[in-house]
């Protein structure tokens, strides 16, 4: 089922998430749930609380940008198959240079800003099974994941960006959460007008 994605200036967006375990009620369908939403909104990332819950989990599939000519083999050999289920995830270290790239999201949509980002994470997480896992990503596999990781802290790609930026976006980002926006996917937005 596809689910409507949160959009900017619900609180849900500004929660840090709680931890689940294995008996969350209906996660399997919820993760059904979610890829289906992501894929129909042609994300690389979808986090629970884009969908209203506040919960530590997100989804990466990172394989459209497989075909990025501006990519070298490996990464995007790497990124093709970089599809996979993050629960309670944890970055352990960040290291290396920060670098920048255009970044877009799900529940802001039409505003696409440069942010900076570390280039290497060393994370902790469970998989779908509960499975506990560790794992360092770098380049766009890093920059996604945390970005997702971030939409579980409370954080948005918007509050990396300078001052004047905000101020810049901040009539754009008004009309996101009243619903004044052109988007090709369902969407909750918290300001609408009944």
């Amino acid at each position: 089922m596809i689910l409507p994605i949160v959009a900017y200036g619900d609180p849900v967006l500004r929660k840090v998430a709680k931890d689940i375990t294995k008996d969350y009620p209906k996660l399997e369908e919820l993760i059904l749930n979610m890829k289906e939403t992501m894929k129909n909104a042609q994300g690389v990332g979808l986090a629970a609380p884009q969908i209203g819950k506040d919960i530590r989990l997100f989804l990466i599939d990172a394989s459209p940008f497989a075909e990025s000519d501006e990519l070298e083999e490996d990464e995007r050999n790497f990124l093709q198959d970089f599809n996979r289920i993050f629960i309670n995830a944890q970055i352990v270290e960040e290291e290396g240079d920060e670098w920048v790239f255009n970044e877009g999201c799900l529940s802001i949509p039409n505003i696409n800003e440069d942010v900076s980002r570390n280039e290497t994470i060393h994370i902790e997480y469970l998989d779908e099974h509960f499975e506990k896992k560790t794992d360092t990503l770098s380049g766009l596999a890093a920059r996604i994941f945390q970005h997702e990781y971030d939409h579980i802290e409370g954080i948005l790609f918007t509050d990396k960006l300078s001052s004047l930026k905000k101020r810049l976006l901040k009539k754009k980002l008004d009309n996101i959460s009243k619903g004044i926006v052109d988007v090709g996917y369902r969407m909750k937005f918290p300001k609408l007008k009944k």
